[in-house]
């Protein structure tokens, strides 16, 4: 993954996200490009397969589209040896959402919204906690319990 670092103003409630920075305020360095799942694992709260676990539903998120789009898509009607099984860009993005619904739906109720938060939206465990209104530091615990849940799925050993 690139690197793109960028300093931003360090607040009691962590980095700013706006890049106005005042000479005087204490600044830190931060990733732009790095994920929330990224940062939990770097720092060791996720385990490789819990890891590995999301890191494929948010592919499967990814290929499934289901992010809102903003252009027109321009992909080939037919790809060949994309070792799809000769699916069309339709067939593999319908095959993706089910792939993406039937993960969720093993992770069981209650856990879909943490998941999708922090693997697919990228937010912040924090603003996850804070949007679904939990209480502070509960997210890691049951963002894990959800990851276990995807790498069953998944049949990840």
């Amino acid at each position: 993954m690139a690197r793109m670092l960028a300093t931003r103003e360090l607040t009691s409630e962590g980095p700013r996200r706006s890049a106005d920075c005042s000479p005087r305020a204490r600044s830190v360095t931060v990733n732009l490009a790095e994920s929330p799942l990224t940062w939990l694992h770097a720092r060791g709260h996720l385990t490789d397969r819990q890891f590995d676990a999301g890191e494929r539903l948010r592919a499967d998120f990814e290929r499934a589209q289901l992010s809102p789009s903003v252009t027109m898509r321009w992909d080939a009607v037919r790809i060949s040896g994309t070792g799809d099984r000769g699916l069309n860009p339709s067939e593999r993005q319908i095959a993706a959402r089910q792939r993406f619904d039937a993960a969720v739906t093993d992770a069981g109720k209650g856990l879909s919204d943490i998941l999708w938060r922090v693997v697919c939206a990228g937010e912040g465990l924090p603003a996850a906690e804070k949007a679904l209104d939990w209480p502070a530091r509960s997210g890691k615990l049951v963002l894990r319990i959800a990851l276990d849940r995807v790498a069953d799925h998944y049949r990840m050993a």
